[in-house]
C-alpha cells in the first residue's frame, strides 16, 4: 500500500516537475524572443544614425553656397561702381550710388566735389572753363579767343571759321562751332550781345557799301541762326556793328588783319 502511494506521490510530483520545466522553456522562449526584437531594434537604429549623418554631411556640404552667393553680389556691386566712374557723369553718377546705396542699406550719396576722389573728379567749372574745355576738345585755339573783363565773357570767333571772304553766309564749319558755343550758353539767365567786326580795310560793293554794313549783316546772321535753330531766346539777344573800330589787334599784317576780322559773342555780367 505504501509503495502504491509513493508511486502515486511520485507521478504527482513528476507532473508537477514537467510542468515546471514547460513553463521554463516558454520563459526561456520568451527571453530570446524579447532579446532578439531588442538586437533588431538596436541594429536598425545603428542604420537610421547612420542614414541621418549621411543627409546631414550633404546638407553641410551646399552650406559654402550661401556665403559664396553673398560674395558673388558684392562683387558684382563692386564692379558695376567702377565700371560707372570711369567716365565720370555728375548727375548719372548719383543717381546710381543713390540706387546701389539703396541697395546695399545705405542711401548717403557721396559728394562728387568732396575729397573721396580728388584724382578722379575734376572741380566745379566754371562758364569760362566750360568754353575753354570746348575749345581745347575740339582743337578750335586758332579760330576761338576768350575774354572776361567788366563786361563779363567775351567769345571771340575769327571770321575764317563762321564767314566765306566777304560774305554774310554762314559756312559748314561754323554751323557745327555755333552749335557747340550755343549748348553751353542757351541755358544762361544772361543777356547776350553779338557784335560784329571787320579789319580796316574798305568795302564797297552794291550788297555792303561799307565796312558798317558788313559787320552789322555778320552779327544779324550768327544771332539768327542761334534763335532759330539753337532756340535761344530773341528777348536776351542784340545785335551791334563796330566795322573797323575796336579792333584787338593793330591792322599792320594781314595776320593782325585777320584777328580783327570777326564776331564776338558777348555774355553780359548780371
Amino acid at each position: 500500500m505504501s509503495l502504491g502511494r509513493k508511486t502515486h506521490d511520485g507521478d504527482i510530483l513528476g507532473g508537477s516537475t514537467g510542468f515546471t520545466e514547460w513553463r521554463d522553456s516558454f520563459d526561456s522562449k520568451s527571453q530570446t524572443n524579447k532579446y532578439a526584437a531588442s538586437k533588431r531594434t538596436g541594429r536598425n537604429a545603428k542604420y537610421a544614425q547612420v542614414e541621418e549623418s549621411i543627409y546631414a554631411e550633404e546638407g553641410d556640404k551646399d552650406r559654402y553656397l550661401i556665403t559664396y552667393a553673398d560674395l558673388i553680389t558684392l562683387l558684382l556691386g563692386l564692379f558695376i561702381i567702377l565700371y560707372a566712374i570711369s567716365t565720370v557723369d555728375v548727375k548719372k553718377y548719383e543717381k546710381m550710388m543713390s540706387a546701389v546705396g539703396d541697395f546695399f542699406g545705405n542711401a548717403k550719396v557721396v559728394n562728387l566735389q568732396s575729397s573721396v576722389m580728388p584724382s578722379m573728379v575734376p572741380p566745379a567749372g566754371t562758364l569760362k572753363d566750360e568754353l575753354e574745355r570746348l575749345i581745347y576738345e575740339n582743337n578750335y585755339a586758332e579760330s576761338i579767343k576768350l575774354d572776361e573783363n567788366e563786361r563779363g565773357i567775351t567769345i571771340h570767333i575769327m571770321d575764317n571759321i563762321l564767314f566765306p571772304s566777304g560774305s554774310t553766309d554762314l559756312s559748314a564749319s561754323s554751323i557745327i562751332v555755333l552749335g557747340k558755343i550755343a549748348s553751353i550758353i542757351k541755358v544762361l539767365p544772361n543777356d547776350i550781345r553779338i557784335e560784329g567786326h571787320t579789319d580796316n580795310i574798305p568795302i564797297k560793293s552794291s550788297v555792303y557799301p561799307s565796312n558798317w554794313h558788313l559787320s552789322v549783316a555778320r552779327a544779324l546772321s550768327t544771332a539768327y541762326y542761334l534763335i532759330e535753330h539753337e532756340k535761344l531766346d530773341a528777348k536776351k539777344l542784340s545785335i551791334v556793328g563796330y566795322a573797323e573800330y575796336q579792333p584787338i589787334m593793330s591792322n599792320d599784317t594781314p595776320e593782325e588783319r585777320s584777328r580783327n576780322r570777326r564776331v564776338d559773342i558777348v555774355i553780359i555780367k548780371k
